[in-house]
């Protein structure tokens, strides 16, 4: 038996389910909220029914689980073998509300679905793409990401998206929650031990959660009509959610997955240094952007956005050291099973608006510190890593806060370089092939 608890610090071998089940219980509490907390922002701003939110929901936890497996037992070039935790990206929640304010859900299922593609054939040209998109650019592209969400965060804890008109927006009471929230996660990050840190967004939701039920502001209508065991939904059965392409909303995506497949290295390589003492086999790596690409693409299946390894399961598998595929399988299938119960999906949707914005502030800033994270090389960032980063901020954040100012360039410009994302990621990209290197 205590050859078998060994194991769980091996990629192979069997675990006691008794120790499997809590190990991997534990990673999926570590992601549980980042799957599912882009999908609820993206909802609330284009302002979905409850009915498809729960639907989505529900879709998000059975994807997640099933990628997840596959990432972990890979089938033909699919999947890397490695101890990943696959999961919603949040990084594509920029380009998703501009694309689906403009041409609705459908639309960005439809790039999302282009775009994994793309990112599927990325897994056969590994080595020119991180010499073509090096961290300066990725790292640039993740900044640029989290910082233009972080107003979206902040009117989450005011009301909801768009709700300025509203009276209640900005009251005591929602300022309140997102305070509680807010705080409650800086605390038990930076005091919490182990799991306590890792999990600090989901346990800092559950605490506004109970304290928004005391206040009497959670509706509880749509967990009361859910019911309690359905299996997940396609695209098709979703009233509403039909595929739709445009170009304007085509290329931004592209641009996106090119970021999150560098991302996709780092964080698989991270779990191949970090837990399993070595480096990663460039098998591996072609393994774990194929899934990507298949798992984002499968996702739009059931209308969830695109999927991608989970960093913060990294951080715990290099903390805890436990890496074997048996444990992370069995929160694989729990997250699954998860899925089969709509009332759970009606319990997550049902967290108001302020609860959320306190949580997904910081995860959006954790996000641009992460890009930072890139950028820094031996304790510092270089005169010539900051002018790409200061001119690409400039242009992506200039653009998309005064777009008029492109009045004179055609439609599709316009509607592409509106988003801070597609500006900074095509000035990154630019200016890190014609700036030279030089000593510092």
């Amino acid at each position: 038996m205590n050859c078998k608890k060994e194991n769980m610090y091996q990629l192979e071998g069997s675990v006691p389910l008794k120790d499997a089940i809590p190990l991997g219980m534990q990673h999926i509490l570590a992601m549980y909220a980042g799957n599912l907390a882009p999908l609820l922002v993206l909802a609330g701003v284009l302002s979905m029914n409850m009915d498809i939110r729960i639907i989505l929901l529900q879709n998000a936890m059975f994807v997640a689980g099933l990628i997840t497996l596959l990432q972990l037992y890979p089938i033909w070039k699919v999947g890397s073998g490695l101890p990943v935790v696959m999961g919603t990206s949040s990084g594509f929640i920029p380009v998703s509300i501009g694309v689906g304010t403009q041409f609705g859900y459908g639309a960005i299922m439809g790039a999302s679905l282009i775009g994994a593609c793309v990112e599927f054939l990325l897994g056969f040209i590994i080595k020119p793409l991180r010499k073509l998109i090096p961290h300066v650019v990725s790292g640039t592209v993740v900044l640029i990401l989290g910082i233009s969400l972080i107003p979206v965060g902040i009117q989450f804890i005011g009301g909801g998206v768009g709700a300025q008109s509203d009276p209640s927006f900005g009251s005591l009471q929602n300022l309140l929650l997102g305070i509680i929230v807010f705080v409650t996660i800086i605390a038990l990050r930076q005091f919490g031990k182990g799991f306590l840190s890792i999990s600090s967004i989901l346990i800092g939701i559950i605490v506004g959660y109970i304290v928004a039920i005391f206040m009497g502001i959670v509706d509880f209508s749509g967990v009361a009509t859910a019911p309690w065991f359905a299996l997940p939904k396609p695209i098709f059965m979703i009233e509403g959610l039909e595929y739709s392409f445009h170009l304007e909303a085509i290329i931004p995506f592209i641009l996106v997955y090119l970021a999150t497949t560098v991302e996709t290295i780092g964080d698989n390589t991270g779990i191949a240094v970090g837990g399993l003492g070595r480096d990663i086999t460039d098998r591996e790596l072609q393994g774990a952007v194929h899934a990507d690409g298949f798992g984002s693409a499968f996702a739009t299946l059931f209308g969830v956005m695109p999927n991608t390894s989970f960093s913060q399961n990294v951080g715990l598998i290099g903390m805890t050291k436990v890496v074997n595929r048996f444990v992370l399988m069995t929160g694989a299938v729990f997250l699954i099973l998860c899925a089969l119960f709509p009332k759970l999906g009606a319990i997550v949707a049902s967290i108001p608006n302020p609860v959320l914005g306190g949580a997904v502030i910081l995860m959006f800033a954790m996000i641009s510190m992460s890009g930072l994270n890139l950028l820094i090389n031996n304790g510092k960032i270089s005169d010539r890593t900051g002018l790409i980063v200061a001119a690409s901020c400039a242009v992506g954040f200039g653009l998309s806060n005064c777009p008029e100012v492109m009045r004179a360039l055609p439609t599709l410009i316009q509607n592409m370089f509106s988003q801070a994302i597609v500006g900074g990621f095509v000035t990154a990209l630019l200016l890190n092939l014609i700036l030279p290197h030089k000593a510092d």
